[in-house]
């Protein structure tokens, strides 16, 4: 009796601390070299007055370097301003522990894609690759992000990252402010 009991003590501590599995979008190797990106996951969410805003992020991988793909989606019946992403733009990310870390983004400017559905809305999709600085990689791994914030061309946004996020799109709810210690490792 004393060995059931241990054995299942040990089982769900074994299941309470486990990882979940990585789970790819792509994950490709070929003669040219390797590339493997998670599945996108919802980090902010906003609808208000008929107008909303989402950010998925997506970790990927090319020949041994990690990057974060960000894709900002808007949809309005109202014009809607185009957030660039360039050479200069960044994103900053405050830990909860106190400190930030910076991605920068690749040397190409993108300004997304206008596209009007049948219901009227126009649709902005815009998608950003952003590069991890070496000396503070780790620090995503240590401390749940509490603020992100985005640097584009012309203008800086901030966001509130939630603990907890149920998507009014889709049901589903999303950790944001630990995704990164929940993912990173898929892309090391």
């Amino acid at each position: 009796m004393k060995q059931l009991i241990t054995l299942t003590f040990f089982l769900l501590t074994f299941t309470a601390f486990a990882q979940k599995p990585c789970e790819y979008s792509a994950n490709v190797t070929d003669s040219i070299g390797t590339y493997k990106i998670t599945n996108e996951y919802l980090m902010s969410e906003k609808n208000f007055a008929g107008t909303s805003s989402y950010i998925f992020f997506a970790l990927a991988q090319t020949d041994g370097l990690p990057t974060l793909n960000l894709q900002l989606i808007q949809k309005s019946k109202d014009f809607i301003k185009a957030n660039c992403f360039d050479k200069n733009s960044k994103v900053f990310l405050q830990l909860q522990n106190g400190k930030v870390v910076t991605l920068m983004h690749i040397d190409q400017e993108n300004c997304g894609t206008l596209i009007r559905d049948d219901k009227g809305f126009d649709n902005r999709v815009n998608t950003g690759i952003f590069m991890f600085l070496k000396d503070n990689f780790e620090e995503l791994k240590k401390s749940p992000v509490n603020i992100m914030r985005i640097k584009y061309l012309t203008t800086t946004e901030d966001y509130i990252i939630k603990n907890e996020l149920t998507s009014e799109m889709n049901g589903k709810v999303y950790k944001p402010d630990t995704y990164f210690m929940e993912n990173i490792r898929c892309v090391e």
